[in-house]
């Protein structure tokens, strides 16, 4: 038997979804005859008392996630996210860069400074990549300082409004899409296959329509996944590590193009289980044992 725990901040047991998803993962615990608790930022200094934590809660190296993820590598504990995740998925200019030394297919990519952010840069690209052109912000994230541009001029203003949160900013090829792919993988396997169906005249998952109306969470068994659509997940996910991550892919034309992959993915409860009820098992496995 394993004691384990899952480290989650107030906000996330707010969300019904996200605190049902959390009962799930101790129910699954008690299936399997281990012992799981919650733990919050007070009660950090008992992680020593558990062989494995699970982060629920958003990641960033500036975040207490962050602290929980090394204070338990330190204490040979199991964790996920490892803390090698965060880093690296919190920084898209770091993530773009590994997922194009493995070769993973992704969009044409550049990356802009502050001192060549200029609107002949900004010609220079959309000859290179096309219009309009994506402008993301390496630690953005749920979408956030992630933008459309269209001419020099609003290249160069959405370029100063995100050049003040990094050195670096990403410019990709747009590839247009009703919808995006998320395969969620733990230490090179796939747990769960989901389609993110954007809500109608939307280009992006946390958009909505004036009426409300959010993206549609559509489950997929991975055992009818397109073959290609899992490898070319799991080639971006061993390209990070062996964590838990959730691969966002494009497909076009029969071809598959990774646009993130995200450390610590959403798993909400009736959304990312809807095909793959038994994620939770597999996660609380992987704390218990390893494997």
């Amino acid at each position: 038997m394993a004691r384990l725990a899952v480290f989650t901040e107030r906000y996330t047991i707010r969300s019904s979804v996200e605190l049902t998803a959390l009962t799930n993962f101790r129910l699954a615990a008690f299936e399997l005859g281990h012992d799981l608790d919650f733990l919050f930022k007070n009660e950090l200094k008992y992680i020593r008392n558990y062989d494995g934590i699970l982060i629920r809660a958003l990641t960033d190296p500036l975040n207490t996630s962050y602290v929980v993820a090394r204070h338990a590598e330190l204490l040979g504990k199991r964790v996920l996210d490892h803390s090698s995740a965060i880093l690296i998925c919190c920084d898209k200019v770091n993530m773009y860069k590994r997922l194009a030394s493995r070769e993973v297919p992704i969009p044409d990519t550049r990356y802009v400074a502050e001192e060549d952010l200029t609107a002949f840069t900004a010609v220079r690209l959309f000859e290179e990549l096309g219009t309009p052109l994506v402008l993301k912000a390496p630690n953005s994230s749920f979408s956030a300082y992630v933008d459309r541009v269209t001419t020099p001029e609003e290249f160069v203003k959405t370029g100063r409004r995100f050049l003040r949160r990094a050195d670096l900013i990403v410019v990709q090829q747009y590839l247009p899409s009703d919808f995006d792919w998320r395969v969620i993988t733990l230490a090179g396997r796939v747990l769960a296959v989901v389609k993110y169906a954007f809500a109608p005249a939307q280009w992006k998952l946390m958009d909505r329509t004036a009426e409300g109306e959010w993206a549609n969470v559509i489950g997929v068994d991975p055992a009818t996944a397109h073959p290609r659509l899992l490898s070319t997940a799991l080639a971006a996910s061993n390209a990070i590590g062996q964590s838990l991550y959730g691969v966002d892919l494009k497909e076009i034309d029969g071809e598959y193009y990774v646009i993130e992959v995200n450390d610590n993915p959403t798993i909400a409860a009736g959304e990312e289980d809807q095909s793959s009820p038994g994620i939770y098992s597999e996660i609380i496995k992987y704390l218990a044992t390893g494997e």
